[in-house]
């Protein structure tokens, strides 16, 4: 790696700034009240998590901070799943993910959660708490501090940050060493546990120090790597360019960028709606789940160079880490060291935030005069029909996965926000999910998890992403077997009146087990669930539900009434259980 040139963001090493207390606090500041007013310095609007007793004085601290405008609790049904809310929360707002536990279980409930986010790098701050501090080692109910269970030690392998606060004077030193483990090297959540009697203690003043500013981002490019770069492009004939999730704030400059060098795009599994499948220059989705088209354009010998874009090659990012694209045709693009390190085999690495990467890209390509495809021609994209071969024959006929996804795509709003579960819902989604044509989008259209990847992350992700963002409809698209995990997080987007629409993929079966053990030849066991009706279940907790049996059920539905609903709904929908999914690359991985 070539040692990277920090630009303009800060002249030297940021400083923690002094903030004075305008107007003294109206009641006796306990720490617990000092931390909530750092969430609320850093623009954190909520903090998902379960009650407890050791947690109490947090919760007191967040019914003031409620009161006055500032961050308010949401209350997850499992911890679990409020690990999953602040995960969906940071995606769509791009701020902190906050997420708390009691001690002892509440605490080990967080866990899956916290450590999806650590494999997906997903900033967030964990706030767990401990029985009081004197009663630490005298088998106080749930201590978890270390004399026993060490729920400290837990979360050291699972975030970039671990400690107990043993002194109200450590807060503040602890919680800024903590958020900046939450930014850097790489994105990740940080842990903090509190006795009781440390949140209640009393402060002497509020914050003492500006974290926003401390928190703001340095721009870092290798600028010589850069230069590399450019004359290797001066010298390709063919390019082809794999976006991966980290390209949202530069996708329109790597549009531009393969525009005008006549490349084309395949992008990631996780960065599906950057590119509309309808640009002439895409191919498709490059990995699990993905498309022939785009794994032939990789593997085409003509392709002198490969540009990879803010992606981590992990295994269903990397096609099962093909040669096609790991050789010395590779130049791996991305802002994070560990990212790079897992492409020892590339032509080039350059480091450095993707889009002054490509600003500097294009500065020389536009100079050279280098012209982009006709804007009429690139901007032609028409919707295409449906395959009459996802259509049932019959009308009585269930429903093909297929079908729904595209139905499902097309028939929302171009603003929406889809969130997949893992297992078939995940596959279908990638493979087949229609998208509407729009301009690139930031935020991304379709998230999944692509490493630790968790059943129900999209049910807890989906809530958390709709109270970051009402303005658009959110819609998550889960199996039975995650919804029997954590179906009990849609009663919070009733609670909260969030436009959520959880769509069920129901077939009575663990569906990516029971295909897998079909294809490999395995024993067909142990992937059969209870045949459950999932509108009913959903009318029991107070939301609307509705039964998809067949391809005229989904096409009689006001889809567009619902995904304008202050509240949740449940599709129900009874897909063709003897449909499989194209998997085959999770099945080549695992040896089978």
């Amino acid at each position: 790696m070539k040692e990277i040139r920090q630009e303009q963001a800060f002249e030297e090493k940021p400083q923690l700034h002094p903030q004075p207390q305008p107007h003294p606090h109206p009641h006796p500041l306990e720490a617990a009240d000092l931390l909530v007013a750092y969430l609320e310095q850093i623009g954190v609007e909520f903090v998902f998590g379960v009650p407890g007793g050791a947690i109490e004085p947090l919760y007191n601290a967040l019914a003031r901070s409620s009161r006055r405008g500032g961050p308010r609790p949401i209350v997850a049904r499992h911890e679990t799943g409020a690990a999953f809310m602040a995960d969906g929360y940071a995606r769509e707002s791009g701020k902190l993910g906050v997420c708390c536990a009691t001690s002892g279980p509440g605490a080990t409930n967080l866990i899956t959660g916290v450590a999806c986010a650590y494999e997906n790098e997903i900033p967030m701050l964990v706030i767990t708490g401990q029985p009081s501090l004197r009663l630490l080692g005298r088998g106080a109910l749930q201590e978890s501090s270390g004399a026993g269970i060490d729920t400290v030690s837990m979360f050291r392998t699972c975030t970039r940050y671990s400690a107990l606060i043993s002194h109200p004077d450590q807060l503040e030193r602890q919680l800024t060493n903590a958020l900046l483990g939450a930014y850097q090297p790489t994105p990740g959540p940080v842990h903090l546990s509190i006795p009781m009697d440390v949140l209640r203690s009393t402060m002497k003043s509020g914050p003492a120090y500006d974290l926003a500013h401390l928190l703001k981002p340095l721009t870092a490019v290798d600028d010589t790597a850069v230069r590399e770069l450019q004359t290797l492009l001066a010298q390709t004939k063919k390019l082809v360019v794999l976006i991966g999730s980290s390209c949202g704030e530069a996708i329109d400059l790597i549009i531009e960028l393969v525009e005008r060098m006549g490349g084309v795009f395949v992008v990631t599994p996780d960065a599906k709606g950057f590119i509309s499948p309808r640009h002439p220059l895409y191919r498709g989705v490059f990995g699990f789940a993905g498309h022939r088209s785009a794994v032939a354009a990789v593997e085409d010998k003509a392709v002198d160079l490969i540009l990879v874009v803010g992606s981590n090659l992990s295994e269903w990012t990397s096609n099962g880490w093909s040669e096609a694209v790991l050789n010395n045709r590779l130049v791996h693009i991305d802002s994070f060291e560990a990212h790079l390190a897992r492409s020892p085999m590339a032509r080039l690495h350059v480091r450095g935030d993707i889009r002054p990467v490509f600003e500097r890209l294009l500065r020389t390509l536009r100079r050279e005069g280098q012209e982009e495809i006709s804007v009429g021609e690139k901007r032609k994209f028409k919707k295409v029909s449906v395959d009459d071969l996802f259509k049932p024959a019959s009308v009585d006929a269930p429903i093909k996965p297929q079908y729904l996804m595209r139905e499902l795509g097309w028939r929302s709003p171009p603003d929406a926000r889809f969130l997949t579960d893992t297992g078939n819902s995940t596959i279908w989604a990638i493979h087949d999910l229609a998208m509407h044509d729009h301009e690139p989008s930031t935020g991304g259209w379709m998230r999944v998890t692509m490493n630790f990847a968790p059943m129900g992350w999209a049910i807890g992700g989906a809530v958390g992403t709709a109270l970051a963002n009402r303005a658009v409809p959110v819609v998550c698209i889960t199996g039975d077997g995650s919804l029997l995990m954590n179906g009990q997080e849609m009663t919070v987007a009733l609670t909260e009146k969030l436009t959520v629409l959880f769509v069920i993929l129901n077939d009575a079966a663990l569906g990516m087990v029971k295909f897998g053990q079909r294809m490999a030849g395995a024993e067909q066991v142990a992937f059969e669930l209870p045949a459950v009706d999932f509108k009913m279940m959903a009318e029991s907790m107070g939301i609307r539900g509705h039964v998809i049996r067949t391809a005229e059920d989904l096409d009689n539905l006001d889809l567009d009434a619902i995904m304008h609903h202050p509240g949740p709904t449940v599709l129900d929908v009874r897909v063709d259980k003897e449909e499989a999914p194209p998997m085959e690359l999770r099945l080549r991985t695992l040896g089978r």
